[in-house]
């Protein structure tokens, strides 16, 4: 794992995905792959996600791992394509179980006089900024990049990095939706993680019929290849950030915004449409 010193006097009232404890080793969702640098990688993404600690020095941390591992990934066999997409999918199927997530009673707390909707708008705004900022981040250092074309042929590793940060921050604003609405995925932690993870995938909320049984296998071969989909298209989307001049960090920071924007309304409003359908409490 790659070391980041943790700052002194912080602390994090989030659980993981999910909540509970840490997902146990022997969960479905927990990591499976035998590539060394991959536990490190997901540790940093849900970092990234964790806002009370320095996303800045995080995310850096990740780009230094990231450019590592896809050196291997790139020695493999297939595509350096191929290669980089599958391993940017198996970094997120196993940050996933352990990003942090408040329950509806910590984002309460976190924002008093406010009602749960309000609080789900503020999730999704905040999400957003968030993402604006990694994608203007990227934008500007390709604007200098430009000047150093050998700085500049980092930038596709730049650009997973980005990838990685954003989908971290998106799911941990999917599974948050969740748990203010009152409609947590059930199961374990792995599980609720997987469940979540996929639910950004699809720009869905969580199938509440699915029950815990059926999260087990959630991240099957045919899930990892529409999530290694999903993360591939959003790396490409994201070279309209590397424009000259700091052009890319205005575009960056607008794709970013909308597109998480658009998934925290999607969501937002179809688990407000369940309100009506929810079987009334016992008296």
């Amino acid at each position: 794992m790659l070391p980041l010193p943790r700052r002194p006097g912080r602390r994090s009232d989030r659980r993981p995905a999910g909540g509970g404890a840490e997902p146990d080793p022997g969960d479905p969702a927990e990591p499976a792959s035998g590539d060394p640098a991959a536990p490190g990688l997901a540790e940093l993404v849900a970092r990234v996600a964790d806002d009370s600690r320095d996303r800045r020095d995080t995310l850096t941390a990740l780009t230094r791992g990231l450019r590592a591992a896809a050196r291997g990934a790139g020695r493999g066999a297939g595509s350096g394509a191929r290669s980089l997409g599958q391993l940017l999918a198996d970094v997120v199927a196993d940050a996933a179980p352990r990003i942090p997530v408040r329950d509806a009673a910590i984002l309460r707390a976190h924002h008093p006089g406010r009602t749960d909707d309000e609080i789900a708008d503020a999730l999704v705004r905040n999400a957003a900024r968030v993402t604006a900022t990694f994608g203007a981040g990227v934008g500007a250092a390709a604007a200098v990049e430009f000047a150093a074309p050998p700085l500049y042929l980092a930038a596709p590793v730049q650009l997973a990095a980005e990838t990685l940060a954003v989908a971290a921050v998106e799911i941990k604003l999917v599974a948050e939706l969740h748990e203010i609405h009152g409609e947590p995925a059930p199961g374990s932690g792995g599980q609720r993680g997987s469940a979540y993870l996929m639910s950004w995938v699809r720009q869905r909320a969580v199938d509440p019929a699915a029950g815990a049984a059926g999260l087990s296998a959630v991240l099957g071969y045919a899930a990892k290849r529409e999530l290694r989909t999903v993360l591939t298209r959003r790396m490409g989307r994201g070279l309209t950030k590397l424009a000259p001049f700091l052009a890319g960090a205005v575009a960056g920071a607008a794709v970013n915004r909308r597109a998480t924007r658009g998934l925290g309304e999607k969501v937002t409003a179809e688990l407000r449409g369940r309100r009506g359908t929810r079987p009334a409490l016992p008296a």
